[in-house]
């Protein structure tokens, strides 16, 4: 019991009980007594409100969402001060945190985890369409009510796009386990380190884990910045290659590589959500809601009928086109990420290479690039890997460095698979005709970056994930050498690791 129960806040507001606290504040279910209806009002500590920047960041949080209305977040209702103390009266959501869901049960239903992360992008949606970032998203700041509708809270350090903000550089704000990158760093933060900790959040609901644990929260922090994500599908098998990808292009380390709104995520979910119904022949939970408020086009491609004989066969039926439909999609450059482990993309088939067929390949170097290592990228044993030479400074300090496959005699490729423990670094693909091209005269081809004349490029640089697949552009006759070209190695590490390689026509 707190001893601020029974106070009037407001001359409106009955405060019942305390149900939450954090630093700055604390949470109270209330009865406003005009209306008789429930509310939850946040009062801010005394001991904080005599600081300028908390004050301003309290304040902030009900102009931050005030005009704003959707029904994944969680609506400010009226805000003011009592005798000095300042309040904010926000929706009463009966119900649970999302966190507290993770921590009762564990990792969620797949299907249930995309659906909540659909609504939260919904909401965070709505927020984004302000100009505002929240930078604290978390399964914390998720209510799940009673109807299991999932709604966005506490924009205590929320922030104007365009705004400078409150805080010294380089101070982290956040919590770290959710952290993206750029905010760890202290760095400004945009709409795509909301996408970020999202990705985080998704993490966690499919593991039922955080994804980096450390022994202090800097540390937390710095893993976000410099250490891949775990490989969700190996914590997890029945994770599909799709739910996969949409998280790898979430949390990718530059903001650049990550989804460019929540609009095209959310996208990408509710097709990841029809796909994962019609895969489990279910809609557990929340997931039946979410499903039923798709687009009609999204909605058709999972029959809600599968209770039925008649909807199981409709099922079969929309998943052999689904199963298409994902292939499809990891070569429309939506999806980089699509794991190369589970075999070929649908639709494509793997060209057969021989084992000497990787050709390490170093044209502005005299140092080589372990050759000896590069028949491991090919012996279909990801725990086996060939490796880059050791760069200082995380720089090659050179255009760039690479691996040559030869695919003789030749063949038109549509796309070309990477397995790595360096994720990160950025690649594109280029092929050759006839001859391997080398440096005469020259330190590169057109650009700085590009390599030697006589390479056609077939891809754009960008960061490669742990799992990834490329899609290539079409030459217009057979290509014998295809080139993986590394212009910038992995964030905080000086080298590159390939553990397989795959070309596929």
């Amino acid at each position: 019991m707190s001893h601020l129960d029974g106070t009037l806040i407001g001359g409106r507001y009955r405060l019942e009980t305390q149900v939450g606290s954090g630093g700055m504040s604390t949470v109270h279910r209330a009865l406003d007594e005009k209306l008789r209806r429930p509310v939850a009002v946040k009062l801010m500590h005394r001991s904080t409100a005599a600081d300028a920047d908390h004050l301003e960041r309290f304040r902030r949080e009900a102009r931050s969402v005030a005009s704003l209305s959707d029904p994944h977040l969680v609506g400010v209702i009226d805000a003011g001060e009592d005798q000095g103390l300042p309040y904010i009266v926000l929706e009463y959501v009966d119900g649970e945190t999302l966190k507290d869901r993770i921590r009762r049960n564990g990792r969620l239903d797949v299907s249930e985890a995309i659906a909540y992360s659909i609504e939260i992008s919904r909401g965070l949606t709505a927020v984004h369409r302000a100009g505002i970032v929240h930078r604290d998203v978390k399964p914390q700041n998720v209510l799940l009510d009673t109807e299991g509708r999932a709604k966005v809270t506490d924009f205590g350090i929320a922030r104007s796009m365009d705004e400078d903000g409150l805080t010294a550089d380089g101070r982290v704000i956040g919590t770290t386990d959710y952290v993206s990158p750029e905010q760890a760093l202290g760095e400004s933060v945009g709409k795509e380190s909301d996408i970020y900790s999202l990705g985080v959040v998704l993490f966690e609901m499919l593991t039922g884990e955080v994804p980096f644990s450390a022994e202090s929260p800097v540390a937390v922090a710095m893993c976000h910045v410099r250490d891949p994500m775990p490989d969700v599908r190996s914590m997890r098998p029945e994770v599909s290659a799709t739910v996969a990808a949409i998280l790898d292009k979430a949390t990718a380390k530059e903001p650049s590589a990550r989804y460019s709104s929540f609009e095209t995520l959310g996208s990408d979910l509710e097709g990841a959500l029809a796909l994962e119904a019609s895969r489990s022949g279910m809609a557990p939970g929340e997931a039946t809601s979410v499903l039923k408020s798709l687009p009609l086009e999204t909605r058709r491609k999972a029959h809600l009928g599968v209770g039925t004989p008649r909807g199981r066969l409709l099922w079969a039926g929309a998943l052999v086109t689904m199963v298409a439909a994902v292939g499809l999609l990891a070569w429309t450059g939506i999806h980089r990420g699509t794991g190369v482990r589970g075999g070929t993309p649908s639709g494509l088939t793997q060209v057969p290479l021989t084992s000497t067929a990787a050709h390490p390949y170093d044209p502005f170097g005299t140092d080589g690039e372990h050759d000896a290592q590069a028949h491991l990228m090919l012996d279909g044993d990801t725990n086996t890997a060939w490796a880059s030479e050791t760069y200082g400074g995380n720089s090659f300090g050179k255009a760039g460095v690479g691996v040559a496959l030869d695919a003789a005699p030749g063949t038109i490729a549509a796309g070309l698979g990477i397995s790595t423990t360096t994720p990160g670094f950025t690649a594109s693909v280029w092929s050759a005709p006839a001859q391997l091209p080398v440096a005469v005269g020259s330190t590169s081809g057109s650009s700085s970056s590009d390599p030697p004349v006589g390479w056609t490029r077939l891809s754009p640089p960008a960061p490669v994930t742990r799992n990834d697949v490329i899609r290539l552009a079409s030459p217009s006759e057979d290509q014998r050498w295809y080139l993986i070209w590394i212009t910038a190695l992995p964030p905080n590490q000086e080298q590159v690791r390939l553990s397989e390689v795959k070309l596929f026509r």
